[in-house]
């Protein structure tokens, strides 16, 4: 049989999972998704939905490829912006590719996946990149 994937593209400026703030209501501690993370994961999990239209649930032991695609910064020369396209000058900055795979991963939760407990692997190609064509691709695989 052949491996179940699923393959998903969020046009737009990539945002990475914030810190949440911590606040207490009637005794009861919550934590609060910071604004422009809650909004992206939201925009995440719509193009899921929509790629998942007719389609099961991943299952099992589950492989998360996320690739992150940030604009280029203006301040970079021609030579830095052509070695930025060519992929051979990457994001050294923060965010921290960790905080963009956590995201995605709250974000395809219980649309794509169950929960994402099941992701027990990353696999290649993975990381951050400079494109004039911001994004996130993200590809979730059964092993």
């Amino acid at each position: 049989m052949k491996d179940k994937k699923i393959f998903i593209v969020v046009s737009g400026e990539p945002v990475a999972q914030g810190r949440p703030k911590f606040s207490t209501r009637h005794g009861v501690m919550r934590a609060i998704d910071p604004k422009n993370s809650s909004n992206w994961k939201q925009y995440a999990r719509l193009v899921a939905q929509q790629e998942m239209v007719g389609k099961s649930f991943l299952e099992g032991q589950l492989s998360l490829s996320v690739r992150v695609f940030r604009s280029m910064p203006k301040n970079l020369s021609k030579k830095k912006q052509l070695q930025a396209l060519e992929g051979t000058l990457r994001p050294t900055t923060k965010p921290d590719t960790s905080n963009y795979v956590k995201g995605a991963e709250d974000a395809l939760e219980g649309v794509v996946f169950a929960n994402d407990s099941a992701i027990v692997n990353y696999h290649e190609p993975f990381g951050k990149w400079y494109s004039d064509m911001p994004r996130v691709e993200i590809e979730i695989k059964e092993i």
